[in-house]
């Protein structure tokens, strides 16, 4: 295990994080008590340290499972969660990014996890009811306080987290070091504008749903459809012949190198930039140790361009408009290709 600074930050994570969505059988499915400390135990052993969980996983199991197993070696781990998500069905306040949601999210989690602080506090989810200067006021007051140490943001729109932590900047408020996305060989759309920012911002990229919902393990490859009814809408959308056609150059890729499909898409969203820690979520402990073993796999520039050309997106406006030859001729002058830039 190799560890990187979280973004702009001086914290060091390992080169993934262990996700605990699947701590706690509550939302009938996930790993029980027992079967969790299995995945969590093989995580530390192979010297993971970051441990990411939500307020809402398992109707709070997983934040409960996290802080009895974080016990022991508290000081040693960086602990995430997250808060933004509706606690109590009917209560307007329960949910969202304003002050009331954040502090009482806050005390909340920390008596679950048994711990008087957390190393990393997750937006979870963009509030558009909510002002961001009163998110980051109010995150940055935490922070202050010594209850949070470093503040992430997920699942936002690009320009709402160039707002925040522009804002914060200016103001001397504390910025967001991460940003947690969707990311994976079948859903590449965090690329046209996501990841450029955090690129400029310099925020460390924890990607979630690396494995396609376990599309890209294999396990579909006779294009038959999951039998998982809860996986209705995903197989709708998922099951393209383009999806299945980069499946098939995973499964190609994974033969080559003598590792297995999930290996090769984990270290596929490894490789896409310099600080990229994947969330590792599994069901089982024989799950999670095949996608440690994505730490040992390295792919070629010839792998990675095999890969780029079967699951390319494209880019949209204004990306493929400036992009063009006629815009750069009118642009450059002409000039655009006998000017080295280092920034490129």
């Amino acid at each position: 295990m190799r560890y990187k600074l979280l973004g702009r930050s001086g914290l060091r994570v390992s080169e993934v994080a262990l996700g605990t969505m699947t701590f706690g059988e509550e939302w009938g499915f996930g790993a029980s008590r027992d079967e969790s400390k299995r995945q969590f135990d093989a995580f530390i052993e192979q010297g993971g340290n970051f441990i990411d969980s939500a307020i809402n996983y398992t109707n709070g199991s997983s934040e409960r499972l996290v802080g009895e197993f974080v016990a022991s070696e508290r000081a040693r781990l960086v602990v995430a969660t997250k808060y933004s998500i509706c606690t109590r069905p009917g209560d307007p306040n329960a949910g969202g990014n304003h002050r009331k949601n954040l502090v009482q999210s806050l005390e909340t989690s920390l008596k679950r996890l048994g711990t008087d602080y957390l190393d990393l506090y997750w937006v979870h989810l963009h509030d558009a009811l909510t002002p961001i200067d009163e998110t980051m006021r109010a995150l940055d007051d935490l922070v202050r306080s010594g209850k949070v140490l470093y503040v992430g943001i997920s699942d936002a729109p690009a320009w709402i987290v160039s707002q925040a932590n522009t804002m914060a900047e200016l103001r001397g408020w504390s910025r967001f070091v991460g940003l947690q996305i969707k990311w994976s060989l079948i859903d590449r759309d965090a690329e046209r504008e996501l990841v450029p920012m955090a690129r400029a911002f310099d925020l460390g990229v924890t990607p979630w749903g690396v494995l396609g919902a376990g599309f890209l393990t294999g396990k579909y490859a006779d294009k038959r459809a999951p039998d998982d009814t809860r996986r209705a809408d995903w197989t709708a959308k998922s099951l393209t012949e383009k999806n299945f056609a980069i499946a098939a150059e995973v499964a190609a890729v994974a033969k080559e190198l003598g590792a297995t499909p999930s290996q090769v898409a984990i270290a596929w969203a490894r490789q896409m930039a310099p600080c990229v820690v994947p969330i590792l979520g599994a069901r089982t402990h024989a799950q999670l140790v095949d996608n440690l073993g994505a730490c040992a796999v390295a792919l070629s520039p010839e792998h990675m361009a095999r890969l780029d050309a079967v699951s390319r997106a494209p880019r949209g406006f204004p990306h493929d408009f400036l992009a063009s030859g006629q815009i750069r001729g009118v642009a450059y002058g002409g000039m655009y290709d006998r000017i080295d830039d280092h920034r490129r």
